[in-house]
């Protein structure tokens, strides 16, 4: 099993049943192999920088009816609100003064925000921060779309693919949604010119090392700046309550070999995985991840936007994240950094950004 994780470190590809092979066999003693030589890869081309994005999730609507989501339409008991493009500006004010160059919208496919209404916000942040990443994570759209809002001045999208396997998307979503056209997205935006992040849930109901095999064929095939993972946690008023939910050990394990698959990628430390353990942000960054996600949401809506259960950080301030995350860091070695962080392919670039 060592010599499988040896071979991605040397840059060749796996197949899946090699990566199954891997992901059915991991134990203790191969995660801390697989981690050694993920940290020595991230630190190749990022170094001991982690970089932040400030999370605005400004619309807790949404069209869809995901069986895993707490956003979804059919939960009536959800809390749902829209921030005003005012409100956005100042969750960016308050971001810019704390150090944050990439502020990331993220909603629900909420209706309400047509692609007019996505304009105006969007050319609102770049004028006023043009130094600054604006991501958006906003769901499945026409091409036409994703053109626009290109061509406004947004510079990544966020879109989880969810699982790169048919059958297994079809037990997680509606039957209207589908797989193919997820994906379909997911190129466009490469096409167009977006830094792309794509990713998936581990353990979520029905998956198996084989899907998660498939996922990391996908994810090389599609070759995205960034990959989102996390373990799956359910929520309460979702079909999918009663289901067990993602192990820490599996998501870590699966971060060590995202980052052997793509030395390059960005690699985030998901809140999910601090929800589930109390260190779960450091031990991502401790198996090759580069990324954290604090929250700029205003602190009044935050337990409005419950993706699943017992969301960590739901009552801090941004200040209070922001200086929380960093002393994280900073205690097992690596230092949060005032910068955009865009995805570096080259590892020998040079870095001109100043630690906080």
């Amino acid at each position: 099993m060592r010599a499988l994780i040896d071979k991605l470190a040397r840059g060749h590809d796996l197949t899946a049943e090699e990566y199954t092979r891997l992901i059915s066999g991991f134990d203790a003693g191969l995660s801390d192999f697989l981690f050694e030589k993920a940290r020595a890869v991230r630190e190749r081309y990022y170094g001991k920088d982690v970089y932040i994005r400030g999370l605005i999730e400004f619309t807790s609507y949404c069209k869809n009816n995901c069986l895993y989501c707490g956003l979804r339409c059919g939960n009536r008991n959800a809390q749902r609100y829209r921030l005003t493009k005012e409100e956005i500006l100042d969750c960016c004010d308050s971001g810019y003064a704390l150090g944050f160059r990439t502020f990331v919208l993220q909603g629900g496919e909420d209706p309400y925000f047509t692609d007019e209404r996505m304009l105006d916000i969007i050319s609102a942040v770049k004028t006023r921060y043009p130094d600054c990443a604006l991501t958006l994570s906003i769901g499945e759209k026409s091409r036409e779309s994703y053109q626009a809002f290109f061509d406004a001045g947004a510079d990544r999208y966020l879109l989880r693919h969810e699982t790169a396997n048919d059958e297994h998307y079809a037990l997680l979503h509606p039957a209207e949604m589908s797989p193919r056209n997820r994906k379909r997205c997911l190129r466009d935006l490469k096409d167009i010119g977006y830094q792309v992040g794509c990713g998936f849930m581990v353990g979520s109901p029905g998956q198996t090392a084989a899907h998660l095999a498939e996922d990391l064929l996908f994810i090389r095939e599609l070759r995205p700046q960034m990959v989102g993972i996390g373990p799956f946690i359910s929520q309460h008023d979702t079909p999918f309550a009663d289901k067990p939910g993602g192990t820490l050990e599996l998501t870590l394990f699966l971060l060590g070999l995202l980052r052997l698959t793509l030395p390059y990628v960005l690699l985030p430390a998901t809140t999910a995985l601090g929800t589930i353990h109390p260190l779960g942000r450091e031990k991502g960054i401790l198996a090759g991840a580069n990324v954290v996600m604090p929250n700029l949401s205003p602190v009044s809506v935050r337990k409005k936007y419950l993706l699943y259960d017992n969301k960590i950080c739901t009552g801090d301030e941004a200040a209070e994240c922001r200086n929380c995350l960093q002393q994280r860091m900073k205690a097992i070695g690596y230092q949060v950094v005032v910068s955009r962080g865009d995805c570096c392919t080259n590892p020998s670039r040079k870095k001109n950004q100043d630690e906080i």
